[in-house]
């Protein structure tokens, strides 16, 4: 299996692409990413969203780039749990297809920020009625969903959404999955708006010290999650952020997670760190 990366997914037998089939039933997910990934408003949200966090407050990136991230590592966890036999409640106790199950993961991700538009404190919060408004108008719009799978698709969407930074504890494998990879997307790239302005912050210091992040099958585990640091100040990125997120995530006991601390980048071994 190769590196997940900020562009795409490769997993076993298939790709995360819009343009790409996918081993779910009824190529939903397919039908579903080649809408959002061309939706005017959603896209301008992506923007936007930017604005507060990065230009106002000097965090992380969590704009278009993040999201893209978040969501195929989402949908890469989703996928490498799925092969590991970790069965998924949330499409499946509202009587929803096991291929909304993806939907649900991918529809989250690609929203999960938006509220940052009105502001960073509290964002969680905020996304919840702007996204109902999106899934309102866009949901209706796939003819494989009816009334009744639209309210109930939204509200399995939305509950993902506001579990993914909030004190909220994930009630589905679906949510869970969204909070974890919400907390992947830590590598350098993540940190260069704030950095080249200056920001010297220790989300900004910790996530300069991590070179790469890899998932894959694990040994024992539906999921490896290895994490290549190049200082230890990258120790913050996973004790202290991806640690609390995959507490109480509903997935937890299914991964496993290596971080790996080289000092330097000429790749001299000097610690693993396991987790």
């Amino acid at each position: 299996m190769s590196d997940v990366d900020e562009s795409d997914y490769e997993g076993p037998g298939r790709v995360y692409d819009p343009g790409a089939d996918h081993a779910f039933p009824d190529g939903r997910l397919n039908a579903v990413l080649e809408v959002i990934q061309d939706d005017t408003e959603i896209t301008t949200y992506l923007e936007a969203q930017n604005v507060n966090p990065v230009k106002r407050k000097g965090y992380n990136d969590h704009g278009t780039k993040h999201i893209e991230i978040v969501r195929n590592r989402a949908l890469c966890l989703y996928d490498l749990l799925k092969a590991g036999g970790v069965a998924f409640n949330g499409a499946s106790d509202q009587g929803l297809a096991e291929a909304d199950e993806g939907v649900i993961v991918a529809l989250a991700a690609t929203l999960h920020d938006i509220g940052h538009v009105v502001h960073r404190d509290g964002h969680a919060y905020y996304s919840i009625p702007l996204a109902a408004d999106v899934l309102d108008r866009i949901l209706p719009e796939f003819d494989f969903y009816d009334v009744e799978d639209v309210v109930r698709m939204k509200g399995e969407v939305l509950h993902a959404i506001l579990c993914h930074h909030t004190e909220e504890t994930p009630l589905t494998n679906e949510a869970g999955v969204l909070r974890v990879a919400d907390a992947l997307d830590m590598e350098r790239g993540r940190s260069r708006i704030p950095y080249e302005k200056g920001g010297r912050g220790i989300n900004t210091i910790s996530s300069r010290a991590i070179r790469n992040v890899t998932l894959r099958p694990g040994d024992g585990t539906p999921v490896m999650v290895e994490i290549e640091m190049v200082d230890a100040a990258g120790v913050y990125q996973v004790d202290e952020l991806l640690k609390a997120k995959l507490r109480d995530s509903r997935i937890e006991e299914h991964v496993r997670i290596v971080a790996i601390n080289t000092h330097t980048d000429d790749g001299d071994l000097v610690e693993r760190i396991e987790l």
